[in-house]
């Protein structure tokens, strides 16, 4: 049968209830006892229908896909940034539907949707649904796709095949969107994790310039490549590059990396619990700042999770010039701080960026090394709303006292052999993309 049959209807409105969250008050980056309880509560919420992703890709670059393999779009969670109509949101894919299955000891990625071109799309939630309005295919100089390939061969994965039999090309243009922000001329830019790399888009969807670490070496790109950011962000995890993006009032762009980077190997950074932000002056075109932000530990983010490498900054939100909101995140549990951004913390250009030991993320406690780890203030835990999703990545202040979110579904994908069946078809996880509304008990501004 064909997997299609079996999901569920495009919109479902579910029954909501209110459900209490903590706000606890930061002096340092560990959290303090709570002082006391405030109620958050799901007030709305709408799912992506069913939208074949050939048809989809081929109306914005025709000819792109030529199987879409029964996979619909999604993967649009990626971020979300308030357009100018109350409602209707700016939203990013990520690089397209991809997963992982091992041959031998191998693990290969793979992307059984080779053609599909990351897009910029513009959303209206109505009821119980989210409206497709628009949508801006991401292309090179020329004109042609970015694809979602990776770039380079010994950096990035391999790609492959949707049954990892066979290789991909790579290719240096290709982009894994994840932030995403429009700028008061409406331009884009948006934040990768190949390089990691910051890329100015145009409004109709041309790469302007994508900056990347110093040292990245990309050639054969078809669009300007600038080594404008730290060299010490070659270290970046796998997968795991820029993930959140804020566009501050004054016009600078606040990044944040997803994970520790691997500092200065793959033990300290997998075991870490400190990440960073990086400050970036659209006038100046360079990086200004740079801050070390803590995690919580990962049984606090998500009760009964031991696995530190679990934990993820999926979204950034502007509230003010120095002010932040940081999402920290399993791909089961999320919760919400805030942060002010003091030149007192700033860690540019110090020995925290050069390949020193101890690095900071080798340290147990920054603050007690007199790193100015970023203090912080636990806003919500969503693992006390009931109605909220999971793998939550994009997050929009709406009015002064209302979150909207929206998850990632991985184009109802799942990693091993099983997620297509003999004819190379989808077996459709049934995740949905889904937008909701959440009241907060107070204002955030």
């Amino acid at each position: 049968m064909n997997p299609r049959l079996l999901r569920r209807p495009a919109a479902v409105v579910l029954p909501l209830s209110v459900a209490l969250a903590c706000t606890v008050v930061m002096g340092t980056a560990e959290a303090e006892p709570a002082r006391h309880g405030s109620a958050a509560r799901v007030v709305s919420t709408s799912t992506l229908p069913d939208i074949p992703l050939a048809p989809f890709s081929n109306r914005l670059l025709p000819g792109s896909v030529d199987d879409d393999r029964d996979v619909d779009l999604g993967g649009i969670g990626s971020d979300l940034y308030p357009a100018e109509r109350r409602g209707e949101y700016w939203t990013v894919t990520d690089r397209g539907p991809n997963g992982q299955i091992s041959v031998g000891k191998d693990k290969r990625r793979t992307f059984p949707v080779p053609g599909f071109d990351p897009a910029i799309v513009k959303v209206r939630a109505v009821g119980g649904r989210v409206q497709v309005l628009k949508s801006i295919p991401l292309t090179t100089a020329s004109g042609a796709p970015v694809t979602g390939l990776p770039n380079q061969p010994g950096r990035d994965e391999a790609p492959y095949t949707y049954d990892a039999s066979t290789p991909l090309p790579y290719n240096p243009n290709g982009l894994d969107t994840e932030g995403l922000v429009r700028d008061r001329d409406g331009s884009f830019w948006l934040v990768d994790e190949y390089g990691p790399s910051l890329v100015h888009v145009s409004p109709k969807g041309r790469v302007l310039a994508r900056h990347v670490p110093e040292g990245l070496a990309l050639t054969g790109a078809d669009y300007p490549v600038i080594e404008s950011l730290p060299s010490i962000y070659l270290k970046r995890k796998t997968n795991r590059g820029f993930e959140g993006l804020a566009l501050l009032p004054g016009g600078d762009l606040v990044l944040a990396l997803q994970s520790p980077l691997l500092n200065p190997d793959k033990v300290a950074g997998e075991d870490s619990r400190t990440t960073r932000l990086l400050r970036f002056s659209t006038r100046k075109n360079r990086v200004t700042a740079e801050y070390a932000y803590r995690f919580d530990p990962v049984g606090v983010v998500e009760p009964g999770q031991t696995k530190t490498a679990e934990l993820k900054i999926s979204s950034v939100v502007a509230l003010g010039d120095d002010r932040l909101l940081v999402q920290e995140r399993t791909d089961k549990s999320s919760r919400v701080h805030e942060v002010r951004l003091r030149r007192g913390s700033d860690i540019l250009g110090s020995r925290w960026d050069t390949p020193v030991t101890p690095s900071l993320e080798q340290l147990d406690d920054g603050a007690a090394a007199d790193v100015p780890v970023l203090a912080k203030r636990l806003v919500v835990d969503f693992n006390t709303v009931e109605g909220v999703p999971g793998k939550i990545e994009g997050i929009a202040l709406e009015g002064s006292s209302t979150l909207v979110l929206l998850n990632d579904n991985d184009f109802g994908m799942t990693d091993g052999p099983a997620a297509f069946d003999a004819n190379g078809r989808l077996v459709d996880s049934d995740v949905e993309t889904t937008l909701v509304r959440v009241k907060l008990p107070r204002a955030l501004r």
